[in-house]
Formats: structure tokens, sequence, C-alpha cells
């Protein structure tokens, strides 16, 4: 029960972490930052120094993590779990903002569930099955705001918030074997610092040109606490609790990132987009 706990409260520190990024990203897009390279940035320094700070303190490990066969999870982890989850919800802010992509993101834990049953070709539990419709209903309601003539979310906000979800489903499903064997620090750092290669001529191509003091502030939470912090927390958590409870357990992403969204940048959901986003946390509470 003490292991349960732990993984619970690992779950809840990590995605209200990467919730609060959210707001301090969507004030780096408002200063035309480009949210490939704020991915790009991310990456390679959080990848950069979890990677030193693993292979110092388990060089076995970190040698045994380059042998093929488990470079091969890595980059699977890397390019279709670590990479989409960081791009999807950036461009899901920057096409809408940083409240709905968390709450869009949040579909994730119904792809966990229908994942589940497509492998063990067993119908979902009913509590499962409940949690799945409460959060689709109450994603309908956040992308039409009840009114089904006209959607309330640009189509490339809706889309890139639904990938979002997607994306959290496959970066919770991904490493659960790796992070069996090996440190989360490792298999965090390399699969950030991997992916992040992708994103280098961008990083020299599109610096921004002048650097204020809040988009410093914003650059070091999202690094410190928004990347390194809370992926640590969240990979960590599902050693010790099942991936459909980590995944119910990221509806305070999206509780954390409307609580800050509204203290700092002012911003307030439509009504049935409350709504919305009531029935999607609730089913936190039904799946525990």
């Amino acid at each position: 029960m003490k292991q349960e706990v732990k993984g619970i409260w690992l779950a809840i520190i990590g995605t209200s972490f990467w919730g609060i990024s959210g707001p301090f990203a969507q004030n780096l897009f408002t200063q035309n930052i480009n949210p490939l390279w704020l991915v790009g940035l991310r990456l390679t320094i959080a990848g950069s120094i979890l990677t030193f700070w693993g292979a110092l303190q388990y060089p076995e490990q970190f040698r045994q993590l380059l042998e093929w066969h488990n470079l091969k999870r890595l980059l699977l982890f890397s390019l279709f779990g670590m990479v989409p989850s960081q791009l999807t919800y950036f461009l899901a802010i920057s096409y809408a903002n940083a409240s709905t992509a968390t709450i869009l993101q949040f579909l994730g834990p119904s792809f966990i569930v229908i994942y589940l049953a497509l492998k063990t070709q067993k119908m979902p539990a009913r509590i499962d099955l409940i949690c799945l419709v409460i959060s689709l209903l109450g994603t309908i309601l956040v992308v039409t705001n009840g009114s089904f003539s006209s959607l309330a979310l640009s189509g490339l906000g809706m889309f890139w918030g639904i990938m979002a979800g997607f994306s959290q489903a496959s970066y919770t499903l991904l490493p659960r074997k790796l992070l069996q064997v090996f440190d989360a620090k490792l298999v965090t750092g390399l699969g950030m610092f991997m992916g992040s290669l992708l994103f280098w001529p961008l990083l020299i191509i599109k610096h921004p040109a002048t650097v204020n003091s809040s988009m410093l502030l914003s650059f070091g939470y999202i690094i410190i606490f928004g990347t390194m912090a809370a992926y640590l927390c969240y990979l960590q958590s599902v050693k010790f609790i099942p991936a459909a409870t980590t995944g119910m357990l990221s509806a305070f992403e999206p509780l954390t990132a409307n609580i800050v969204s509204v203290l700092w940048l002012k911003e307030m959901l439509g009504g049935f987009q409350t709504l919305g986003a009531i029935l999607i946390l609730m089913t936190v509470f039904c799946r525990l």
C-alpha cells in the first residue's frame, strides 16, 4: 500500500508540474517564441543534465542502455513517446491556450484504457468504461462550449490537443519495461536528448533576438520543473501503480494549468467548457 501511495503522489506532483508549465509556455508564445524551438531547447538542456547525472550515478546502467537491444526500445520511446508528448502539447497551446490544451490532453487515459483492452482482448472494467464516457463527454463540451454549430476551438487547436492526449498515452505505456530495469533519470534523460537531435538545426536558426526577465523565468520553470522534475516524477510513478491509474491522475495537469491561467493570464473558460473540465476531472475520482 505504501508503494501505491508513493506512486500516486509521484504522478500528482509530476502532472501538476507539467500543467503549470503550460501558462509559462503560453507566455513565451505571446512573445513570438517558436513552439518547435522551445521543445528543442527543453529537450536538449533537460536531457543533457539528466543523462549526465544518471551516467555519473549509474555508469554500468548507462553502458547497458546503449546496447542495441535496449537502445531500440529507448529510440521507440523517444520518437513515439517523448518527442510527440512535448511537441503536440506545445502546438496545442500555441493554437488554443494552456487551459484548453491540458484539458484535451487528458484524453490520454481513455487511449490507455482502449489500448489495454485491445492488447489483452478483454473488455475494460466497468469503472474504466464509465471514466471513458465521462471524459469523452467532457472533451466534447470543452471543444464546442455547448454549441455544436460552431466550435469553441480552432481546428488546429482541437487536432493538436487530441494528439497530445494520444501522445500522453504512448508516453505512459512505452517505457514501462525499461523502467523496471533502469534508473528513471537515464531513461528520461537519454529519451529527451536523442529526441532533441531532431530540433538542433531549428535551435540555431530560430533563436530569439532578445530575452527579457519574463522569458528567462518561463524558460527556467519549463526546463527545471516542467520537464526534468515532471517527467522524473511521472515515470517513477509507473513503477508503483498501473498505467491506467497513472493516466487518470494526470487530471491534476489541467487542474493546475487552469488555476495558474486564471490567476496569472486572467483567462476564463466558458460555462459549458467549465462543466466539461469538471467532468474530465471527475474521472480521477471514479478511477480511484
